[in-house]
């Protein structure tokens, strides 16, 4: 990882992840929007889209990418930016690992040191009450105040005893803006709603990065299933209740990352990340270390989704989605899915490049 302080570009190597990222670009008062785990490969991550804490003020990692060095199918090299391989920079900012593998990526970086993070929670009860009033506040605030919403269980420490075990809507917050008196401001209707358990305050960015590094180790087996939504409505928000009273593991969760601010005012076709209309990509993850639990978290998960689907925009998050059919792919790149064909057929004919999303060759 190389830091470049005359134009804060940041190069990353293509096997980095985050946690690395943020420890390079820190010490210079720096950092590039990435997701919420810093355990997370800044490949895989940056060429699905990149949703995270930062989303709303920076838009998404691959707003924030400039360049990108590549191996092709062919066997040849190449830089792609927006003069050299136009198309092939184009298709790689959100159209998965389709087309090469890339070696290292050149990101904005953007001035940030300390935040003001952490989650607020509130019984399970009250998820319908907190998800009509999340819809409202969190698309009405500044693009520096991002929050994202969870269905969960407390697993443990270094939560307090008094929460283990038991199930929440929470919500994580990050401020990225540096005056701590407008943050208290913003901050009131949060407080008005009365959590029952808020940890919020300022803290260095890579922390708010690693809060949950400790609660998901690799290792784990996951089932996943994702959706975007234009909506919350009463529907969304009893399915939510529901599901999220039935939470099968202490690891299962929802989250929904918001899709305003930053990352909303970039056009629908100036990247395959065809969902900037969308106000949440919503994830359902089941989760845990035993795999006697596999079918456990992963009726869960599907039952949940099955719930949501009829009232999501019909397709998901690539890095959200497994092994799910031709159509939920096409789904997701909506309009895009034509241009990511042709560029296909041109890189990469013979779609060596296929263990993913796939974009299928003409």
């Amino acid at each position: 990882i190389r830091v470049n302080t005359e134009d804060n570009t940041v190069r990353v190597g293509g096997g980095n992840l985050w946690g690395e990222v943020d420890h390079a670009t820190h010490p210079f008062g720096l950092a590039v929007p990435a997701g919420i785990i810093s355990s997370t490969g800044v490949g895989g991550l940056t060429l699905g889209g990149g949703v995270g804490h930062l989303s709303r003020k920076y838009g998404l990692t691959i707003d924030n990418l400039l360049e990108a060095d590549m191996v092709l199918a062919d066997g040849s090299f190449v830089t792609v930016n927006q003069t050299n391989h136009p198309d092939l920079f184009w298709a790689i900012r959100g159209g998965g690992g389709n087309f090469g593998i890339v070696t290292s990526f050149k990101f904005q970086g953007h001035p940030l040191s300390t935040v003001i993070g952490g989650p607020t929670l509130w019984p399970i009860e009250q998820a319908e009450e907190v998800i009509a009033w999340y819809d409202k506040f969190i698309h009405e605030a500044p693009d520096e105040l991002n929050g994202f919403l969870a269905t969960m269980v407390i697993p443990g420490p270094p939560f307090p005893e008094v929460l283990h075990l038991k199930k929440f809507c929470g919500i994580v917050w990050c401020y990225a803006g540096d005056d701590q008196q407008e943050f208290d401001r913003l901050f009131q209707p949060v407080k008005a709603m009365n959590p029952v358990f808020e940890h919020v305050g300022p803290m260095p960015y890579p922390s708010v990065q690693t809060l949950f590094d400790g609660l998901m180790p690799p290792g784990l087996q996951w089932y996943w299933r994702a959706d975007f939504f234009d909506t919350l409505g009463p529907e969304v928000g009893a399915a939510h209740l529901e599901f999220g009273s039935s939470i099968p593991t202490p690891l299962s969760q929802m989250h929904l990352y918001p899709i305003s601010g930053a990352a909303s005012r970039v056009a629908q076709d100036a990247t395959p990340w065809a969902y900037r209309d969308a106000k949440y990509a919503g994830v359902i993850v089941g989760v845990d270390p035993d795999p006697a639990n596999a079918d456990k978290i992963t009726d869960w998960c599907k039952a949940y989704w099955n719930a949501l689907h009829p009232y999501s925009m019909g397709g998901a998050y690539s890095n959200f989605m497994m092994e799910e059919g031709q159509e939920r792919v096409m789904a997701s790149y909506k309009d895009n899915y034509t241009r990511l064909v042709k560029i296909k057929s041109k890189y990469d004919p013979e779609n060596l490049f296929r263990v993913n999303q796939n974009i299928q060759p003409g």
